[in-house]
């Protein structure tokens, strides 16, 4: 299993609630929308690169009917990303367990 960065989870996620609609745009609209962070489309397709390399997602191309210019590449989430997600995020949450109290007693100053 590797490392999945916080850049990596948050394409991950994006495509897990985009389901069969996950495409670089919509996916950059969906982590902007989240967190408020401004992604460059070049950022989402390198990362999906890495990440279909990884054998995390996978890509098809689809032309969409009534649609012109160049096909959209969409990605699904293959059982070894789903893997990969679920043990970094219970990884943070098992670190960050009973710290927030603290934590937001840190950042008040």
């Amino acid at each position: 299993m590797g490392y999945l960065g916080e850049f990596e989870q948050l394409i991950l996620f994006s495509v897990v609630q985009l389901g069969e609609g996950a495409y670089g745009v919509a996916i950059r609209e969906t982590i902007e929308q989240k967190t408020g962070r401004v992604v460059s489309s070049g950022a989402i397709y390198t990362a999906l690169s890495r990440l279909e390399v990884r054998g995390l997602v996978t890509s098809r191309v689809e032309q969409s009917p009534g649609r012109t210019g160049r096909p959209r590449k969409y990605y699904t989430l293959e059982p070894a990303g789903a893997r990969e997600l679920m043990a970094t995020y219970s990884t943070i949450q098992a670190m960050a367990g009973g710290l927030i109290p603290r934590l937001a007693d840190l950042a008040e100053g």
